[in-house]
This record gives structure tokens, C-alpha cells and sequence, in this order.
């Protein structure tokens, strides 16, 4: 597929995907989400993909939020499939068997900082800013930043967010749990390749397992503790699984092969 509003990136198994709009700090249009679905699509099934960096643009925006250009005119319905639309996206990115992470480069606000949230993994640059300001417009957060938001950083401090619309700093997302770690700007794309480094000595099948279990445990009408035991007796399924035990009682590194 051609991209008009990303860029992508594969360096050694990782997929850099860029939210190319800076003239708009990386706002999210339609068309942009219909191509992050895409990109998604592709990445589940493209063996040579093994992680996922996304990032916008530029230095000033992660994404700075959705298009609003159009609102004043969406009917109800239009704007409950706009949003079924962006939480559908967003909902694949958090299932994706394997590791997303946000590079956050400055403005993750609105639709912005529902997409770092869906990440698995975020990390920011000293000079990014969170925040969900839909109420500044009248409106509620839609792409599922009233129910990820509550869950990374509690429900007291998410509502006051929320209802305030106050942005905040890389360090009180840090202090918060919002982020996993706050890193000078030229140090973004190394930190997240540090941690995509760390993780890819494991075995790729149990870190799919992982997301998938963590998830589930968030999923409505899911038993996570019941999805922790299938996933659990997966493992012991792969040669991975003989291979790690293998080489832990050999006393020797592991070489995992995903499956």
C-alpha cells in the first residue's frame, strides 16, 4: 500500500511507522487512521516485522490531536462511527502480538495521547505534553482515553485530567506511571531501540503471550488469571519453551526461534 500520511521505516526487524503531517502537528484525519489500520494489518502478518516504534513528525508533535476541521458539522451518528472508528484502530495497535512502542517527541494531546496509551510501551522526550482538552470543545475524549487513561495512571487523577483538559509535563507523566521513561530528544529513537533490544532476546512467542494476557485482564466479560493459565500451557507448546528451559539448565544463552 502507498502512504500519504505515513512514513515507514524497517531497520532489522523494526518497523519505525511516522505520522507525517507536521504542517498539522500530526493531527489525526480520516484518512491517517484508515492507513494506521493498514499498517497494522500489515505487521501482524509480515514475519519480518518484530517490533513497532510509531512517532510523529517532526520535533514539536507526537500527534497534537484529531482534526477537528470537520466536527461542527458531524451529525450523533457520524460522530459515534468516528469514534467506533478510531478505538477499533487503537484497540488493534494494543493487541498487536508484538511490542509497540510510543516514541513521544512533544504534543500527545487528544486523539495524540489515546494513541501513545494503546502502545504497550511509551517513552518521551523532555519537552512532550500530555493531555485529553476534548472538554475545552465540548466534547468527551472518543478514541478510549476515558477508559485507558484511568487505568495507567488511577481514577482520581484521570478524571481531574480529563475534566480540567491540563496538559502536563514529560516528568509529571513520568511521576504518574504514564510513561516509562523521559529522555533528551536525540535520545528518543535510541531509548526505544534499547528497550526493542532487551526484549528481543526473549522468546518472541511468550512476549505475544504477555500482551495478550495483560490485556485480557482489561477486556469486559475476559478472566485474565483464566487467560494467564491458556497462554501459559501455549508456551509449553513451542520449541522456544524447550529451548529456554534448555539453556537455563545447560547454563547457556537461549536461542529463541518464535515458534
Amino acid at each position: 500500500m502507498t502512504y500519504k500520511n505515513l512514513l515507514l521505516h524497517s531497520d532489522n526487524g523494526i518497523l519505525t511507522v511516522t505520522i507525517n503531517r507536521p504542517d498539522k502537528l500530526n493531527a489525526l484525519n480520516g484518512e491517517t487512521m484508515e492507513e494506521i489500520n493498514a499498517a497494522f494489518d500489515s505487521i501482524y502478518t509480515d514475519p519480518s516485522v518484530a517490533a513497532v516504534i510509531v512517532t510523529g513528525a517532526g520535533e514539536k508533535a507526537f500527534v497534537a490531536g484529531a482534526d477537528i476541521s470537520g466536527f461542527p458539522k458531524q451529525t450523533p451518528e457520524q460522530a459515534m462511527e468516528f469514534a467506533r472508528m478510531g478505538q477499533m484502530v487503537f484497540q488493534k495497535i494494543e493487541d498487536c502480538p508484538k511490542p509497540v512502542i510510543a516514541a513521544v517527541n512533544g504534543f500527545a494531546l487528544g486523539g495524540g495521547c489515546e494513541l501513545a496509551m494503546a502502545c504497550h510501551l511509551r517513552i518521551a522526550s523532555q519537552n512532550a505534553k500530555f493531555g485529553q482538552p476534548e472538554v475545552n470543545l465540548g466534547i468527551i475524549p472518543g478514541y478510549g482515553g476515558t477508559q485507558r487513561l484511568p487505568l495507567l495512571i488511577g481514577k482520581t487523577k484521570a478524571m481531574e485530567l480529563i475534566m480540567t483538559a491540563e496538559l502536563i509535563s514529560a516528568d509529571e507523566a513520568l511521576k504518574l506511571g504514564l510513561v516509562n521513561y523521559v529522555v533528551p530528544q536525540d535520545q528518543l529513537i535510541p531509548k526505544c531501540l534499547e528497550l526493542i533490544s532487551k526484549i528481543r532476546t526473549k522468546g518472541p512467542f511468550a512476549i505475544s503471550a504477555v500482551i495478550g494476557a495483560v490485556n485480557d485482564h482489561y477486556k469486559k466479560g475476559f478472566d485474565g488469571f483464566t487467560s494467564e493459565v491458556n497462554r501459559f500451557g501455549d508456551c509449553f507448546r513451542t520449541g522456544d519453551c524447550r529451548e529456554g528451559t534448555t539453556a537455563f539448565l545447560e547454563k547457556r544463552k537461549p536461542a529463541f526461534r518464535g515458534r
